[in-house]
């Protein structure tokens, strides 16, 4: 039999719904970031620095571009005859098919890949952080506390201290209480999704737990966990870890890569992030371009100019144009003479000439507030901008769109343009 001392399980199956019109054809893994990169290229280029060779990677919704990306894992050196990264999709099974109904569903649903590597640990984590993290460090840590169960986490600030799983300890950082999304949080130390289980406590508690709806790490396997009286310990990371579940969040996790001392570095050779590149030609700097603290990918043609902005692989940016503080996903053009502020474009996007986008005083959303703001322009993927039109702030725009869609050539801030067949 096949022996692994631990293996990991990526939940990479999540909509990311509060990233709007950016996740409405593509999970939130697949997300570009960083120019280059995809959300998913993070934790799994942990798991290999890390020297966890095996990963299972559990997807579900909209997962043609994760499996096109991660095919059989050959960038992060996992493509083995054992082990190596497998995809791992919901299946029809003999009594019913279902579709993963929570975090802990999913992995209760493999509970059989698990088994055939008769791991003494699972790693489980999520596809959707940006961070580095050294696991081996962890499970060191695990086997020294004798724990069952440790659970990664930092500290939060007070204020954002209910969105997470809070935990408290002893001064041994064993672990006393642990409370998921408190309304009033005792404390600040939260759970970053990130765990390490003897994979005997793990199996009994999935299995245990297998008949409860939606079945969740943080609020049914860890308080079982706890009331089983096991053995539970905070490992506290103090390193730089963002979940980009937000459009502001990921707007300013990819702003932190171009800062003057950028506040997570993607070019530490000892810490490599590595990713599925295509085959590209070199970026092209026309004479007449101005570019200042920014990230141009590979493939990319600048003639206009570009500020404080990150620009995927494949992009065009035409003489007259100028971009400040974005975020352009690869293969998209903007138009000469076009003025974009404080947008984040999407993949495969066509911005006409002399449009202004980011522009005027900041409006609630009328789509939906709580995903729209920060002042930001967000243009979902296959999209088309007219000719001269003028677009403002807290904006959503998915489709190929045309100039009667805006009304006297304008789309006011708040306002927004989903056509027949984009999702929201």
């Amino acid at each position: 039999m096949i022996k692994k001392e631990m293996i990991a399980m990526l939940l990479a199956g999540g909509q990311g719904s509060r990233l709007g019109v950016l996740t409405a054809k593509v999970a939130k893994p697949a997300v570009a970031f960083g120019g280059k990169y995809r959300i998913i290229d993070f934790p799994l280029s942990n798991c290999i620095n890390s020297g966890v060779d095996t990963v299972g990677v559990l997807t579900q919704y909209q997962p043609l571009r994760l499996n096109a990306h991660i095919g059989i894992g050959i960038p992060w050196d996992l493509d083995r005859n054992i082990g190596g990264v497998t995809v791992l999709p919901p299946y029809e099974r003999s009594g019913n098919s279902e579709w993963y109904t929570g975090t802990a569903n999913a992995i209760y649903q493999n509970l059989d890949y698990i088994d055939s590597y008769n791991p003494d640990y699972v790693l489980i984590l999520s596809g959707d952080h940006i961070y580095k993290m050294d696991y081996e460090v962890m499970l060191d840590y695990h086997k020294a506390n004798n724990a069952n169960v440790t659970i990664a986490a930092m500290s939060v600030p007070y204020e954002e201290a209910s969105r997470f799983g809070i935990v408290l300890t002893d001064e041994d950082n064993k672990i006393t209480e642990f409370e998921e999304k408190p309304e009033h949080p005792r404390g600040n130390l939260a759970s970053m999704g990130i765990y390490i289980f003897n994979w005997p406590v793990l199996r009994e508690a999935l299995i245990k737990m297998s008949d409860v709806s939606n079945c969740d790490f943080g609020k049914h396997i860890i308080p079982y966990c706890h009331e089983k009286k096991l053995r539970l310990f905070a490992y506290e990371f103090s390193g730089y870890w963002k979940d980009v579940g937000t459009l502001s969040s990921y707007w300013e996790a990819n702003m932190e890569l171009i800062s003057l001392i950028p506040v997570f570095n993607l070019y530490e050779e000892f810490w490599r992030i590595y990713t599925k590149s295509d085959i590209l030609p070199p970026q092209y700097i026309s004479d007449k371009a101005h570019i200042e603290r920014s990230i141009i990918s590979e493939g990319t043609e600048v003639y206009g100019e570009v500020y404080n902005s990150v620009i995927g692989a494949g992009v065009t940016i035409e003489e007259g144009a100028v971009v400040r503080d974005s975020i352009i996903m690869k293969n998209t053009d903007i138009g000469r003479n076009t003025r974009i502020e404080h947008a984040i474009i999407a993949e495969n996007v066509r911005v006409g000439n002399d449009v202004s986008m980011g522009f005027g005083d900041e409006r609630p959303s009328k789509l939906d507030a709580k995903i729209y703001n920060s002042g930001l322009v967000t243009v979902g993927e296959n999209s088309t901008i007219p000719n001269g039109v003028r677009i403002g702030k807290n904006v959503a725009i998915s489709g190929n769109t045309v100039a009667e869609d805006y009304m006297n050539g304008v789309l006011e801030s708040g306002e927004y343009i989903i056509k027949a067949g984009d999702a929201r």
